[in-house]
């Protein structure tokens, strides 16, 4: 079976910390591949404001461009309406069979993705690696990978990392308040953000 790895996420924009994760999943887990797949229209972030699919694909796509095993999946970019996680794996699986799917996340959506369309969906589809970060601790992380597995039956994983304190939003803070954001993406995306004049 090929193993590949799902970074999801709206990646508004994408930064060092995705990349970092990507590389710790697929050094600790043998992924043959990393898809880094842009959600088209993120339902669970409509209250924010978020840049244009496109904007977004091509930012990912330069982050990755210099990493062989890494792929910009526009799977969810390209379909229309909502994107929910469910969907996008039974699509990879039916198209894909002879792939494993390992779905990439941090703690706050492990913590969450009981609030995901459809969760016992997402769990029978694909394995999960989840990396401790923000307020949880290995044990928080333990507890709830218990009791997921307990009701869902849920594969998951925990990814050994150092904790990044790094986001998405204070990158845009950061850009808004006219604070250098070199150390926190790579210096293609940086160039495109001043380029186009994002978060500004």
């Amino acid at each position: 079976m090929k193993r590949a790895g799902i970074m999801g996420g709206t990646f508004n924009p994408i930064h060092n910390g995705h990349l970092t994760l990507a590389r710790k999943a697929r050094e600790q887990f043998a992924l043959d591949e990393i898809l880094f797949m842009p959600c088209g229209e993120p339902y669970m972030k409509a209250a924010q404001k978020v840049e244009a699919a496109r904007i977004r694909a091509e930012m990912t796509a330069l982050a990755i461009q210099e990493e062989p095993y890494f792929i910009l999946s526009m799977i969810e970019i390209e379909h229309s309406g909502n994107t929910y996680t469910y969907e996008t794996l039974e699509r990879l699986k039916q198209e894909n069979p002879n792939t494993e799917y390992y779905f990439i996340l941090g703690a706050d959506s492990l913590f969450q993705i009981t609030k995901w369309a459809k969760p016992e969906r997402i769990f029978a589809n694909c394995r999960l690696l989840a990396a401790v970060r923000d307020d949880k601790t290995v044990a928080d992380m333990e507890t709830q990978i218990g009791r997921l597995k307990e009701e869902y039956q849920a594969v998951i994983f925990l990814l050994k990392i150092d904790c990044m304190d790094i986001s998405s939003s204070q990158i845009r803070r950061k850009v808004a308040d006219g604070i250098s954001i070199e150390a926190d993406v790579p210096a293609a995306v940086r160039a495109y953000i001043e380029e186009k004049g994002l978060y500004l």
